[in-house]
């Protein structure tokens, strides 16, 4: 009775289905909407948020980052370059692996506030609103974080 007890306690083993393109472990597609709030005015909490995109991206996760606040000036040519913190990945190497194969917006209100236009942001970043950000958020298999 001892061995049917300890068989039934047993986890069934891991096994992943086959899908067109290859093998899935089942889960829902799933994708990572992270906003960030802070700039160089808080660099810790800044420096987080793009090392977790640039993290999900490199593991194969959707990614849009969205730069609001103080974060909106790294939209611009030159400014994540220009920030550092001791004992983290360089900026710009973080937000180029997101760009590679994720989104990157600066939010409407906050580029007006700084008088950030479309023309001004690094190629391949758009500026776009609260209702994108909502829609995104609540697409099916969104995650959203907030730093």
């Amino acid at each position: 009775m001892g061995d049917a007890r300890a068989a039934s306690r047993r986890a069934a083993p891991f096994r992943p289905f086959r899908r067109a393109g290859g093998y899935s472990c089942g889960m829902a597609e799933r994708s990572l909407v992270i906003k960030v709030t802070a700039g160089k005015d808080d660099p810790e909490r800044c420096n987080q948020a793009f090392t977790v995109a640039a993290a999900a991206v490199a593991s194969g996760v959707r990614v849009s980052l969205w730069l609001t606040g103080e974060s909106a000036w790294f939209g611009l040519p030159g400014r994540a370059e220009d920030f550092s913190l001791p004992h983290a990945a360089p900026l710009a190497d973080l937000l180029a692996g997101v760009l590679a194969a994720g989104t990157v917006t600066v939010c409407t209100q906050c580029a007006a506030r700084r008088d950030i236009t479309p023309g001004d942001v690094i190629p391949g970043i758009r500026i776009s609103g609260a209702a994108t950000f909502v829609a995104e958020i609540l697409a099916d298999g969104a995650q959203a974080l907030v730093y």
